[in-house]
């Protein structure tokens, strides 16, 4: 696949936080399904070569996960904002570790 047929961005966010940014960006595997992608990304300077340099960390964020993500991300800033310790997330007993990384055979990694 050539950069003319590469899948763009649907949605894109850029948030500055300080000396780092995040990004939420909505893609779209071979297969139709949506992802996100959240980017931290943080400018640092090389002492050696004397100039900034980004560093990216990704993760991949896919929609059968979103709401078990979202039961995480709420429980711990509860957590941070009450000190109480929240219910953990509940997840079903058929899931299997193989299961997640299925998704990464349909994803177009050519940025």
């Amino acid at each position: 696949m050539d950069n003319k047929e590469r899948k763009e961005e649907l949605y894109s966010q850029a948030i500055p936080a300080g000396k780092r940014r995040y990004f939420f960006d909505v893609k779209e595997t071979r297969g139709g399904d949506k992802f996100i992608t959240i980017t931290e990304s943080r400018k640092l300077f090389d002492n050696n070569s004397g100039e900034f340099f980004f560093e990216k960390n990704k993760m991949f964020l896919y929609k059968e996960d979103f709401e078990k993500f979202r039961q995480g991300l709420d429980n711990a800033f509860s957590f941070i904002e009450t000190g109480i310790v929240p219910p953990p997330v509940v997840v079903e007993e058929n899931y299997r570790q193989e299961d997640a990384g299925s998704k990464l055979d349909e994803i177009d990694f050519k940025f």
